[in-house]
């Protein structure tokens, strides 16, 4: 209770300037760090609303303490709430899946420097070019680099003095193929071969041009002496250098240098595609998936992914080309949001990318074991159903009362395409007398997922019932009660023609009968089905058997059920734990339990 005061006393002290705010729980730990443009409103906004994500009501209720940082304007507060994330990496924040180790190019820093790929970053005053996205950008430019520039790749000590003292008597096997110019034994001086790493730095920040038009003038200079076999040597250099640059995926030569970033994404999970163009070619593409655990707003998702970006990468490009503008921006950077040409068409691409990204880390997702076929089902599934996001868990109903007795209710859970038995549930229905299938269709709707939400658990993207237009609107009237009715996408399976009814349509869905979709869903309602049916026939062996030994005297209904809590089956009453059974019920009605049993067998 104190500890509420102390909270509500720090949330009236919060001044309406920008900065970054943390959440405590009541062990001291950081459990969300945040940016705001006002402090005092985005702080406010935790406490004084109805959150409809669960998982941000769970974030509030642990709330125990808050601190907050002001600072002088929302660049700063983008760059202190990184810094903070990164360090104490709270709970609740986003969670960008790409940890991966970048590679870099490392010019060495020793005489005749060697240049080579790494993924480790020493501090020993060599140059450290990148990070890059991908090794194989890095081998390719590496490849381009020494068939225009030879270099020595060994790791011989070259110092003034070792050369001139003529250590190494004779160049090795790379200097007799034309790999090196063999400066270990002076045929090649320091003096331009410092100027070839001069013009290799260009060539690894992406600015080709410079290079192209060096390799140019001094073919024409051999041409004009007549040493026609160095100006054919330079001819090859330049052929390489074009081969390389057709390899770039080439967008707008009025373009110099910008970056893209889209976003693709739904209430789980966000995938987000970087492009960085030089020279009107793009030399880099990366990727990364955010889990989304609370309901940020999209503009703040993009503000700090492009922070988490630009920072890995260790970008200074000052333009950004963005599907909407962040809510958080650096000072210095332009925000371009394309509406036409070159720029558009450059979004587009990069929207292209994040969602192919999307599909693959989907299909990875489900390699271990649950196979590609049936991620296709489900994609499939989402476009015959004309669904925003793939329903990757689905759960079915079904209800089941024979001959109007014993009215229960099967759910089954398919998870991208696949049963997940351990998640089967059964219901007995407990408010609607007599069979009513529309009543007990809602109300096992309702009884489900008002428990989902009460326990904080996922919800599916889709729900399957058996039946046709009744069960749907008993269905959804279910949901509307609980306000997930925008949350879960509907749909009922007709037995007769098989047809699927969606909620809002009055003609249903007529699938192909040989459409995988189709089969998935009858798949669904059978499973259910069969499920339902099962433990139907249990219920109702169990009550034959109780209104039996119901007919022994002094036993009644109470002593049957204490019996069936105890044991749950008959079965499993044997000689060896009679004494459990007089310990139960007591020695006079266990024999004549015992006795009837006996008679039985």
């Amino acid at each position: 209770m104190e500890q509420k005061i102390i909270l509500k006393k720090k949330l009236e002290q919060i001044p309406e300037k920008p900065g970054v705010y943390q959440f405590y729980d009541s062990s001291g730990k950081i459990i969300y760090i945040g940016k705001a443009k006002i402090l005092r409103n985005r702080v406010h906004s935790y406490f004084g609303k109805h959150h409809e994500n669960n998982k941000t009501k769970v974030m509030v209720s642990k709330i125990a303490d808050l601190q907050y940082t002001v600072v002088d304007n929302e660049s700063d507060a983008l760059l202190l709430e990184s810094s903070l994330v990164k360090q104490h990496r709270p709970r609740y924040n986003i969670l960008l899946k790409d940890d991966k180790t970048f590679p870099w190019i490392c010019i060495k820093k020793e005489p005749f420097p060697r240049i080579f790929y790494t993924r480790q970053v020493v501090k020993d005053g060599s140059e450290y070019f990148g990070p890059f996205t991908s090794v194989y950008i890095v081998k390719s430019i590496l490849e381009l680099i020494r068939k225009i520039f030879p270099l020595r790749n060994c790791s011989r000590n070259l110092s003034a003095e070792i050369i001139q003292a003529k250590k190494y008597s004779q160049p090795c096997l790379e200097f007799h193929i034309g790999n090196c110019k063999a400066p270990c034994v002076g045929l090649q001086n320091e003096k331009d071969y410092i100027e070839n790493i001069i013009r290799i730095r260009s060539i690894i920040k992406g600015n080709l041009s410079g290079i192209r038009k060096y390799l140019k003038d001094k073919m024409i200079e051999f041409s004009a002496s007549m040493e026609f076999e160095k100006a054919q040597e330079v001819k090859n250099k330049i052929d390489t250098l074009e081969k390389y640059c057709a390899k770039s995926v080439i967008v707008s030569p009025g373009i110099y240098e910008a970056e893209v970033f889209s976003y693709v994404g739904d209430d789980k999970e966000i995938y987000v595609n970087y492009l960085r163009i030089v020279e009107g070619s793009v030399i880099q593409s990366h990727n990364v998936q955010i889990k989304k655990l609370l309901d940020e707003d999209q503009g703040d998702i993009l503000s700090s992914v492009i922070q988490d970006i630009r920072e890995r990468l260790r970008s200074d490009v000052k333009e950004l080309i963005v599907p909407f503008l962040p809510e958080f921006r650096q000072e210095g950077l332009s925000y371009n949001i394309p509406l036409k040409g070159d720029k558009l068409k450059l979004l587009e691409l990069s929207e292209r990318n994040a969602r192919t990204y999307r599909t693959e880390r989907r299909i990875a997702e489900l390699s271990a074991g649950k196979g590609k076929g049936s991620w296709k089902v489900v994609e499939r599934l989402r476009e015959d159903l004309r669904m925003t996001s793939v329903p990757a868990l689905i759960e079915c109903f079904d209800n089941s009362n024979l001959q109007g007795t014993n009215p229960v209710a099967a759910c089954v859970v398919f998870k991208n395409g696949r049963p997940l038995k351990s998640e089967y549930r059964m219901f007995h229905v407990k408010t609607v007398a007599g069979p009513d299938d529309f009543a007990s269709m809602e109300e096992i709707i309702e009884r489900r997922y008002r428990r989902q939400v009460d326990e904080n658990k996922p919800l599916p993207d889709l729900v399957v019932v058996d039946g046709g237009k009744g069960q749907l609107a008993a269905a959804y009237s279910a949901l509307i009660r609980l306000g997930l009715e925008e949350k879960i996408f509907l749909i009922s399976i007709a037995k007769r023609l098989e047809e699927i009814y969606r909620v809002g349509e009055n003609l249903p869905l007529m699938l192909d009968k040989r459409s995988p979709s189709l089969k998935l869903i009858q798949q669904l309602r059978d499973e259910a089905h069969r499920f339902g049916i099962t433990f139907h026939r249990k219920i109702r062996a169990k009550k034959t058997v109780s209104l039996e030994m119901e007919t022994v005297k002094g036993i009644g209904p109470a002593t049957v059920k204490k019996i069936y809590q105890k044991f749950g089956s008959l079965k499993n009453i044997r000689p060896e734990n009679y004494n459990e059974l007089e310990s139960l019920v007591g020695k006079d009605k266990a024999g004549k339990v015992i006795g009837w049993l006996e008679s039985r067998d």
